[in-house]
């Protein structure tokens, strides 16, 4: 039975003729998961409000079609009586608080709801506990950071029990372990309770792991929709799109792809094509996949050279050119490791660099509270990238706060260049380090793309004509508009737009607070590598990342923090290889990370350490040749039964 039926709608936004829904149709089944992805600008968002009722109620503008929640049209019910039906998290958290305390934002939504007193307290205990925030209950708001924030408002739509979920990125902040939490918590409230689900999100693999259907959008439409094996099948189509495709399915991709390569096809039988051909949704069902056909041509192998020396993958040269899968994307390719993607790095031993930043000791606590951090030390050198990963509540926006001048240690010290800067002003720590926020709406200020990044070159004093041409020579860079209004754009172009700012005035240290939060892949990738373009150039990047497949794609280091101190500092394969670090910080390794350890320590061992799936099917590939030429020098051709 549908609990959701969207029928051909269509929507503009008051003043404007570009219609943000086109002639959309979605039918959502009692009980049923589903994920929507797509680019920025796709419509999603003005979904999820057309879903709960905020358009057209709230939302003027043009609106056709029609949408039907349990048979109800939103057009001619009230509000209050969807809202009943449907609860929904907005992306705007803060837009969405209306309490100074975490236990009245909850009290708040219940008794809106008529709901009896004596239920009220059982049902905020249990909202704050299912999503791990019971030690919150009696906190102010404003000082919990964002991911918090987050899972209050998760916690304030759990305890109203509403029949439908609709929840707009609701991990956009969140640290990996939060995120999966928030996926169990949801998966298990749709499965128990029997909540139908809608979640609009950029986090694929989680996704791909907890819904039952995937919905794509693209300019106002749905343009496909079904079940994980059937969307994430589609790797074309979502890289078009520009979907991030998960790295376990561009695995499986391409094991399907040199399954089927003429020169390789029949050295599998039918069955161990068939598990081929199966698309792997997670790192389990991919490692799998591998262990089936590693296993099959390994066993091809010696069964046919049997009597003689069996031959060893070095052994082994690619038979003419080296055949790859098309499985990273129209962006960027992957990298074989984390000092080769920035130019002032590429030799992992220099230790004779000079280094541009130097924390010591630094402790800073904030008034009527234990968080913050302690005794946190930490280098910084030219061209490196340097990740700080941890759970929300670690401390990492507290340091980088510390970094950029905004607040100042109680003890320790920083030394930017050499010098310490405890008696700086925070203009003059400007001076040599930028911050790009979180939100780029922070930071944006003026009415043009020019002017918004002229002013920056302004405040450090050059001059109007010279300002005015460097912004125009990153405008043209960074394929800007120069006459666009910031305010008008989406928030990933609101990202560039602040981003050039910052890479109009060339500091000496860049500092990113979540940089690709809330961002589709295309975006998030255009960010990152013009963040590794100033890498190159020598500028020092010091920047919160909860997104492990970007720190793994571009770090040069990570730094673990917890508790408000730091865990680790190493090199990127080597934080991610040490698992009770991470653990102990809360951080899931990356999807390839996870991948390569599993296959390698119960499959074949030559496939540990390689952290992209070019690596990997570079490594199943030279087993497809080992089989290939066993069975040429013996004359031999292997069963296809």
């Amino acid at each position: 039975m549908s609990i959701i039926e969207v029928q051909s709608v269509s929507y503009s936004y008051p003043d404007s003729s570009a219609r943000a829904l086109n002639e959309l149709s979605l039918s959502v089944q009692e009980g049923d998961f589903v994920g929507i992805v797509g680019p920025s600008g796709a419509g999603k968002s003005t979904l999820a409000l057309a879903l709960s009722g905020a358009i057209p109620h709230h939302f003027r503008g043009n609106f056709f079609g029609k949408i039907l929640v349990d048979g109800m049209d939103t057009c001619t019910v009230a509000l209050t009586d969807i809202s009943k039906i449907v609860g929904s998290i907005t992306q705007d958290i803060n837009a969405q608080m209306v309490a100074s305390i975490v236990e009245d934002e909850l009290l708040f939504g219940l008794e809106n709801f008529a709901v009896p007193h004596a239920e009220i307290p059982e049902r905020i205990t249990y909202a704050l506990e299912t999503v791990g925030i019971a030690n919150l209950r009696f906190r102010e708001i404003a000082s919990l950071s964002g991911g918090q924030k987050q899972k209050v408002a998760i916690a304030a739509l759990l305890a109203l029990q509403p029949q439908v979920m609709v929840l707009d990125e609701p991990t956009a902040a969140l640290d990996p372990t939060s995120s999966e939490l928030i996926f169990q918590t949801l998966s298990e409230l749709n499965k128990t309770k029997g909540i139908t689900v809608v979640v609009i999100e950029q986090k694929v693999g989680l996704l791909a792991k907890y819904c039952s259907k995937i919905a794509v959008m693209d300019k106002g439409s749905i343009c496909a929709y079904g079940s994980g094996e059937e969307v994430f099948s589609q790797v074309d189509l979502l890289q078009e799109v520009g979907v991030d495709v998960p790295r376990c399915v561009r695995v499986s991709k391409g094991v399907h792809e040199l399954s089927h390569q003429s020169e390789y096809a029949h050295l599998l039988s039918e069955a161990d094509r068939a598990v081929c051909d199966e698309t792997a949704l997670s790192v389990q069902s991919a490692a799998k996949q591998l262990a089936c056909c590693v296993g099959a041509l390994q066993h091809r192998s010696i069964s046919l050279t049997e009597g003689s020396q069996p031959l060893a993958t070095n052994d082994v040269e690619l038979a003419g050119e080296t055949y790859l899968p098309k499985i990273d994307g129209p962006v960027i390719a992957e990298s074989s490791g984390p000092f080769d993607r920035i130019g002032v790095l590429q030799d992992a031993e220099q230790p004779s660099v000079q280094s541009v930043l130097d924390v010591i000791d630094a402790t800073f606590k904030y008034q009527d509270s234990t968080d913050g951090v302690e005794r946190v030390s930490l280098s910084l050198h030219p061209g490196e990238l340097v990740a700080l990963v941890g759970q929300n509540g670690a401390g990492k926006t507290t340091l980088t706060k510390l970094v950029n001048g905004l607040l100042r240690p109680r003890s320790g010290d920083i030394h930017i260049k050499g010098s310490s800067c405890k008696d700086w002003k925070t203009s003059q720590i400007a001076q040599h380090v930028s911050t790009l926020f979180q939100n780029p709406d922070y930071q944006i200020c003026k009415e043009s793309v020019l002017e918004e990044i002229a002013f920056g070159l302004e405040l450090k004093a050059v001059s109007a004509e010279d300002a005015r041409k460097k912004a125009l020579e990153v405008i043209d860079r960074m394929g800007l508009d120069a006459d666009a209004s910031p305010f008008m754009l989406s928030r990933g172009q609101r990202q560039m737009v602040a981003l050039a700012s910052v890479v109009a005035c060339e500091p000496d240290i860049l500092v990113l607070d979540e940089p690709t939060s809330g961002l589709d892949y295309k975006e998030c990738m255009q960010v990152m590598n013009m963040v590794k373009s100033l890498c190159e150039k020598g500028c020092a990047v010091l920047m919160v990342c909860h997104d492990m497949e970007v720190v793994l794609d571009f770090a040069t280091r990570i730094v673990v923090m917890a508790h408000g101190s730091v865990l680790d500092d190493g090199e990127v394969t080597q934080i991610f290889s040490t698992d009770e670090v991470l653990k102990e910080a809360y951080v899931e390794a990356p999807q390839m990370i996870q991948l390569s350890k599993l296959v390698g320590a119960h499959v074949d061992p030559s496939f540990a350490g390689l952290n992209s799936a070019s690596e990997v099917l570079e490594a199943l590939q030279h087993q497809f040749e080992i089989a290939r030429i066993a069975a040429t020098l013996n004359g031999k051709e292997a069963p296809r039964g």
